[in-house]
């Protein structure tokens, strides 16, 4: 007779490996304890600040709200991020394993993360709750009375445009709608303050005409405006504006145009954006030049300008002030000076505008003064993510905005790049002749122009869909150009204009930016500066921002695992598609995408040969051409009559018929259903009966309302929809039309 015994169960690190007796769950734990033990370790060993990652787990929270589609989707956003911190301080209550191991770290971390994912998602909707305005139901022209609330003058443009608060004649509530005013019907009376009455034709904000287009609707839904339009007729004063009223606006108005009458042409316009942030003078041909050779930052006042002002207002200060001796040996003159220049600094930010860029700027220079007069460090990512952070918790909107994403990114860029170890080595003090020091610098300044180019690159692309080649070498002379030379001179020029001196200052503010120009103008100019390219999917961004992030703010080898997204993410852009019919929201534009002749490329090729420059922009740039666009009618691939037009492509190794209407008139039904049991895709601007039945997609009214503008890939039958990512933020309801 067998003696019973208990069997042995083997358990965790008493096991054989391939015993067939250790079941695979049994050996879960230990690999999990291995898992949590690695993570901490890396934690420990990794001498990373902390501050920036908050600021990046905040901006991932506010981005998570414009990417979820409803609110019970923002709701578990913001319920998990509370579970993981919850989960974080239970799972370590006092910082320690069960098995007695630290991890404080991943405790800290989890509990940190949690709490601010949470708050950007809070944040970024109870902004929206608190400021969105619904827009009117459909175009209209209205007679109205209004308060202007603001008045920005656009003089390239041959209008001023006025923000006005009014009241809903139906239903008695208070709408802001935006103004376009012909310039030669405004004087000063009509300014901040005013009240006025006038005939105007308003328009809902308008959703993106193509996925990937810009998107009106959202940021005017964080204006609070709930419609645009222009006035119709002569405009009645029923109270003008009061003197006192205009405050900051009027002096920055006033300012703007002192500077224009001393300095007249492109170079007065740019000098008056420098120096007050009006750049509604700029003609157009010099911004697409500036923006083609990658120096528009220059005309928006960031970084740049306000260090500018800063930095002369602190140097001047300490100059000055050490010449008083009584209050030299009193006071700690950097501090003085840093009070001194914190001051020019906010008063700059506000005459211009305080826009984001400039808000960011200032709050990222009062801390660089904070870090002098205390002797710290002041190239600090720690102060970027707290300015960051400041600008999100107050305008948490501008996150998904290319001039935050712009800003943050070059600033991040530059001082990644100077607080690297090999970059710090390279600019060490040295015993050298002012030829070596010069050249230093030189190829110093062309190194961080490539880096700023490289990091703003897929921000860009993703945005304005356009990239430009040239950009670091313009930099290397622009930048030290406007902040030593320009600036300087225009802060000169309105010091003497003072006791009526500054004219000879003008002059040469005047050839300075003659210069600036001339360097935009053939540098834009140059084959090849500009390139289109297709639309970047929105996992491609993520993937190029997480990677850049990672270089940036890791140290050490462990910032080169921020590589492996980055190189997935150019994996992926290069093998995006590109589409081969565009359709716009109200279903009038539509661009095909056919190849060229002799080795020309790829062209367009367009129902309707429109006058708005920005339907034709948004048609090239979605699907990264540069060639003219071709009109249908006149395409050899197409058949087109008063009413429709026929057209037949190749793609995926057979043809597509494509039925397009060219007006809104009605047509005998049973010819319409023939037609469209012919084509595979049929595209109106009106609602088409039951009847018409294409072979696979039938982009009228009725459809586009619900969709929105739409792209389409044949070759894998995939159709982008603006719609796809709206979900029901407010913006998207008031833009719809039902």
């Amino acid at each position: 007779m067998a003696t019973p015994h208990t069997p042995v169960v083997p358990i965790a690190d008493g096991a054989v490996a391939g015993d067939a007796a250790v079941q695979r769950h049994w050996r879960k734990v230990p690999r999990m304890s291995s898992l949590v033990e690695n993570a901490e370790q890396f934690l420990a060993s990794a001498g990373f600040d902390r501050g920036p990652w908050l600021a990046v787990v905040f901006a991932l929270g506010i981005a998570s709200w414009f990417v979820l589609d409803t609110p019970w989707q923002w709701s578990a956003g913001i319920g998990a991020g509370l579970l993981l911190a919850l989960a974080g301080a239970a799972l370590w209550r006092d910082g320690m394993a069960a098995s007695g191991a630290s991890r404080a770290h991943l405790r800290q971390s989890l509990v940190a993360i949690g709490l601010f994912f949470a708050a950007g998602i809070a944040v970024v909707w109870m902004r929206s709750e608190a400021v969105g305005a619904h827009a009117i139901d459909y175009p209209r022209v209205e007679r109205l009375q209004g308060y202007v609330l603001e008045r920005e003058d656009r003089p390239a443009e041959d209008r001023v445009r006025l923000i006005l608060a009014v009241r809903d004649a139906e239903t008695g509530e208070a709408r802001k709608l935006r103004i376009n005013v012909p310039i030669e019907q405004v004087d000063a009376r009509i300014a901040e303050g005013a009240i006025l009455r006038m005939r105007a034709r308003l328009m809902p904000p308008a959703p993106p005409m193509l996925p990937g287009s810009y998107d009106f609707a959202r940021a005017a839904w964080f204006q609070g405006l709930s419609a645009t339009g222009s006035a119709m007729g002569a405009i009645e004063v029923v109270q003008p504006a009061p003197p006192e009223e205009g405050g900051l606006a009027s002096v920055q108005r006033a300012l703007s145009g002192h500077v224009r009458s001393h300095l007249s042409g492109a170079p007065g316009s740019i000098a008056a954006a420098f120096a007050s942030g009006d750049r509604g003078a700029i003609a157009v041909a010099d911004e697409d030049a500036m923006r083609d050779a990658g120096l528009t930052h220059l005309l928006s006042i960031s970084g740049l300008h306000v260090s500018a002002v800063i930095g002369g207002a602190y140097l001047l200060a300490l100059k000055l002030l050490a010449l008083w001796p009584a209050l030299a040996l009193r006071v700690r003159l950097p501090i003085a000076a840093a009070a001194i220049g914190a001051l020019a600094g906010i008063g700059y930010t506000l005459l211009t505008g305080a826009e984001v860029p400039t808000v960011r700027s200032c709050i990222a220079a009062l801390l660089v003064l904070v870090a002098l007069a205390l002797g710290r460090d002041p190239l600090s990512l720690r102060m970027i993510a707290l300015a960051g952070f400041a600008v999100m918790l107050v305008w948490p909107e501008a996150l998904v905005g290319p001039s935050f994403q712009m800003s943050f990114a070059a600033v991040i860029a530059i001082v990644a790049l100077h607080n690297s170890a090999p970059v710090k080595a390279f600019l060490a003090p040295r015993e050298e002749g002012w030829l070596a020091w010069v050249g230093r610098r030189g190829g110093m300044l062309l190194v961080t122009g490539l880096v700023i180019e490289i990091a703003l690159m897929p921000i860009v692309l993703f945005h304005f869909h356009r990239a430009g080649v040239y950009g670091a070498f313009a930099n290397v002379v622009a930048i030290p150009l406007v902040t030593f030379i320009t600036m300087p001179l225009i802060a000169i020029a309105l010091l003497f204009d003072l006791v009526g001196l500054g004219a000879p200052l003008w002059w040469l503010v005047g050839q300075s930016l003659e210069l600036l120009l001339a360097i935009a103008h053939w540098t834009a100019a140059q084959p090849g500066a500009v390139k289109l390219m297709p639309q970047m999917g929105g996992l491609t961004f993520a993937m190029f921002i997480a990677g850049g992030l990672w270089l940036a703010l890791w140290k050490g080898k462990r910032r080169l695992l921020g590589l492996v997204p980055a190189a997935i993410a150019t994996a992926f852009f290069v093998a995006t598609p590109v589409p081969d019919v565009l359709i716009s929201g109200d279903g009038r534009h539509v661009g095909i995408t056919v190849p060229g002749k002799d080795g020309e490329g790829t062209r367009l090729v367009t129902l309707r040969d429109s006058r708005s420059s920005y339907t034709r922009d948004n048609l090239l740039e979605l699907v990264g051409v540069e060639a003219e666009p071709v009109l249908l009618a006149d395409w050899p691939g197409a058949r087109c009559s008063a009413d429709f037009c026929v057209a037949s492509i190749e793609r995926g190794g057979r043809s597509w018929s494509l039925l397009l209407a060219r007006n809104k008139l009605q047509i005998e039904e049973r010819a319409l259903a023939a037609a469209c049991e012919r084509a595979d895709i049929v595209v109106a601007d009106r609602w088409l009966p039951r009847s018409c039945r294409p072979r696979w997609l039938k982009a009228d009214r009725r459809f586009l309302q619900r969709s929105g503008g739409i792209a389409i890939v044949l070759e894998d039958e995939a159709i982008r929809r603006v719609a796809d990512h709206q979900g029901e933020h407010g913006w998207w309801r008031a833009g719809r039309r039902d």
